[in-house]
């Protein structure tokens, strides 16, 4: 597996994108989803991931944000058929790589309560639940988590 940073204007991680879209709108609200969009995404204080395979096919993606005195995740994505092969595992390490790169003390994230495979990916990480940052608001679909660098 292969990672790099890429831009979310491809018509294959525009198709990723839309499946995490597609399953988020499943699992929460419209008010519960906290969606960057593709334009949002490659603004300059956006890092974006993608994982290919092998053969060079997008199997996931991640954006780092950098905010004001901390680095927060968005977009982490796997493809269904491609989960637990360690693409998420690894898409997680590299943003940590480049937030330490970018003098980041800390990384932030939001995710969903009815999402326990990604929650346990981010505790195995040393993310640990934290209250709501930045913009966002107690919800109670929500979870709030923090690692420091």
């Amino acid at each position: 597996m292969i990672i790099n940073a890429e831009t979310p204007d491809q018509p294959e991680v525009r198709d990723l994108l839309a499946r995490l879209d597609a399953y988020c709108a499943a699992l929460y609200p419209a008010e519960s989803n906290h969606l960057m969009d593709i334009a949002s995404l490659m603004q300059g204080d956006v890092l974006f991931l993608v994982a290919r395979d092998v053969d060079g096919g997008a199997v996931g993606c991640a954006a780092l944000v950098n905010r004001a005195g901390y680095g927060e995740v968005k977009r982490m994505f796997v493809d269904a058929q491609r989960r637990g092969l360690g693409a998420g595992s690894k898409l997680l390490e590299h943003l940590v790589m480049f937030a330490r790169m970018s003098a980041l003390g800390m990384l932030r994230l939001e995710t969903g309560i009815h999402q326990p495979e990604a929650i346990a990916l981010y505790e195995r990480a040393g993310f640990v639940r934290c209250a709501p940052f930045g913009d966002y608001r107690a919800d109670p679909l929500s979870i709030f988590m923090e690692k420091r660098l």
